[in-house]
């Protein structure tokens, strides 16, 4: 069901808890799937029960606020965790003034989800009759004869526009800017998400794996998760790439540490995360000085932001407050923002935007949409990947689009390149 209103309708849910079931993501259907996964735990649904198309984060907390006021909900959950019964995936568009994509939060039929060695299935529906789930799904088939090319930009071309910036920069017009760039995949075979989320959840366990309306990836950053009055965010700004050996990526580690250029671009990331909190929670504790998060591709400047959440700040609250932050957009954020919409020569769509889930209480996490691909709503066998860059005076545009390819690895190694 489909509500482009802004009137909700009355739902039932019913949770149980169940045996666990293995490999969430191996439950999943070909269509209408969605996935939130990390180190195995997480969520996993299908089927729809209700779909809102959202014009902005705010407005999308607003009906999904009056939709949870509403719902009739039955659990057999003792202290149930968050994300079991009323829950909603979310895909958000990066900048919905200089986008043609949609924001979408969807209400699956059915949701399977473990945490902390607890797992549970909820169905949700329109009627107290909520029905059983459905049976074993075929295994997803790998993408045949992969292929890739240029998007908006070639590489040269990107160069071009990183200088561009640099010199923006260096004139004073801005601090920071992210730029962004896209690479078109094509198969033989019709591309099933399946396949990429589970191949993204095996191989980068430490982020989040995603998988909504189309759009999936394993992002390593958590723009804000909201549990138990408690706030979180993680900011990744300054990256190098892997060099596939253990000591010499020790040393790679304590160069990207000392990088004056890496730790410019994070301090910015920080203190607008930082910023954009404050007016809702307390007790904030920002760190003196990020650390290195290792993933297996590349290697990140980290800085985990924790705070008290106010009672009434959602986790969609939260997530429109900080989005968009320096680490994706830039500084300041309205001049980095045109910038991007002058420069990038591609519709960003999701990507760079909040993904992730939210349920009754409020309660969700949102990451950041990095890493990903979306794959072609009339063209089941293309998907289009983006990875983008944080460029500041002392980028440097060949090693910006070496970085940017770096961040391509997890998404082309998922398509079997």
């Amino acid at each position: 069901m489909t509500r482009d209103d802004l009137t909700p309708p009355r739902l039932h849910v019913r949770t149980v808890e169940i045996p666990d079931p293995g490999t969430l993501i191996s439950l999943l259907p070909p269509k209408d799937a969605y996935a939130w996964i990390r180190r195995s735990d997480g969520m996993v649904g299908w089927g729809e029960a209700v779909r809102h198309k959202a014009a902005t984060i705010t407005e999308a907390e607003e009906w999904w606020s009056r939709l949870a006021s509403e719902v009739v909900a039955e659990s057999e959950l003792d202290n149930p965790p968050a994300g079991s019964g009323l829950i909603a995936f979310g895909t958000f568009v990066f900048d919905p003034a200089n986008s043609a994509a949609q924001s979408t939060l969807i209400v699956p039929s059915t949701v399977v989800g473990r945490r902390n060695g607890r797992t549970w299935m909820t169905q949700i529906g329109t009627t107290a009759d909520v029905g059983p789930a459905p049976g074993t799904s075929p295994k997803p088939e790998p993408p045949r004869n992969v292929s890739f090319a240029d998007g908006g930009l070639t590489g040269p071309e990107w160069e071009a526009v990183v200088a561009e910036a640099v010199r923006r920069i260096s004139a004073g017009r801005l601090d920071k800017v992210v730029l962004a760039r896209d690479l078109l995949a094509f198969a033989d075979n019709d591309i099933d998400p399946r396949w990429l989320a589970a191949r993204l959840a095996g191989q980068y366990d430490r982020c989040w794996t995603f998988l909504v309306d189309g759009l999936v990836g394993a992002t390593p950053e958590m723009l804000v998760r909201r549990e138990a009055g408690l706030a979180t965010s993680r900011v990744l700004a300054g990256t190098i790439r892997r060099s596939g050996n253990d000591e010499a990526d020790l040393a790679l580690a304590g160069a990207l540490s000392q990088s004056s250029k890496d730790l410019e671009e994070h301090e910015y990331a920080v203190r607008s995360v930082a910023r954009a909190l404050a007016p809702y929670c307390s007790g904030m504790n920002v760190p003196d000085s990020p650390y290195v998060l290792a993933l297996p591709n590349v290697l990140h400047l980290a800085t985990d932001v924790t705070a008290v959440a106010d009672p009434g700040a959602s986790s969609l609250a939260l997530a429109a407050a900080l989005h968009p932050s320096a680490a994706v957009c830039g500084t300041p954020t309205d001049v980095a923002r045109a910038t991007i919409a002058e420069l990038e020569h591609l519709d960003r769509e999701r990507y760079a935007g909040p993904v992730g889930w939210v349920d009754a209480s409020g309660d969700g996490e949102w990451g950041i949409a990095l890493r990903c691909g979306q794959l072609d709503p009339t063209d089941p066998r293309q998907i289009r990947l983006f990875a983008g860059c944080g460029i500041v005076a002392g980028s440097d545009p060949e090693a910006e689009l070496a970085e940017s390819n770096a961040k391509l690895v997890p998404m082309r190694d998922a398509l079997g390149d």
